[in-house]
């Protein structure tokens, strides 16, 4: 079980980075070059949205990224649009420009052709593994809060 474990975990991180170039070859079939595979992710988990930047981070995977570096490339580039928040005035929404906008079906096309080719793959048991990943993610989590509720105060 514990060779499981620890292969699942790992596995669990390749196969991010495996995403990671499959976006990155989207990108160059598409001949896009001024957005990178996290920064067309991080477009693509933003969707519809209009958020903030904590929001967005919370949203989804970025594995050693800077979500505000990406977003300023993304500004810079014209795929997303910055605005002050209505609530509060010290921070920022973010939320697709027109140009993102297009990226995006560009990309949600891309996942609707993985979807089929997994399909005739006979890869349909997508949400048992859905459902299995999501007991790890909530038995980490849960280990995460106990260590935090019951670790002991450094004082000084």
């Amino acid at each position: 079980m514990k060779e499981d474990y620890l292969e699942a975990v790992s596995l669990i991180e390749r196969l991010h980075r495996r995403y990671l170039e499959v976006i990155k070859s989207e990108l160059d079939a598409l001949k896009i070059d001024d957005i990178n595979n996290v920064q067309a992710l991080v477009l693509y988990n933003l969707g519809n949205d209009q958020i903030s930047i904590g929001e967005l981070t919370t949203k989804g995977c970025y594995l050693g990224s800077n979500v505000s570096y990406n977003l300023k490339k993304m500004l810079q580039n014209g795929y997303v649009e910055q605005t002050t928040s209505k609530h509060d005035r010290r921070s920022y929404v973010i939320k697709l420009s027109s140009k993102g906008m297009s990226l995006c079906r560009k990309l949600d096309a891309a996942l609707d052709r993985h979807v089929s080719a997994l399909k005739e793959q006979g890869t349909e048991d997508m949400a048992a593994l859905v459902q299995t990943l999501q007991k790890l993610e909530q038995f980490w989590s849960n280990i995460s809060v106990q260590r935090t509720r019951f670790a002991p105060s450094r004082s000084r």
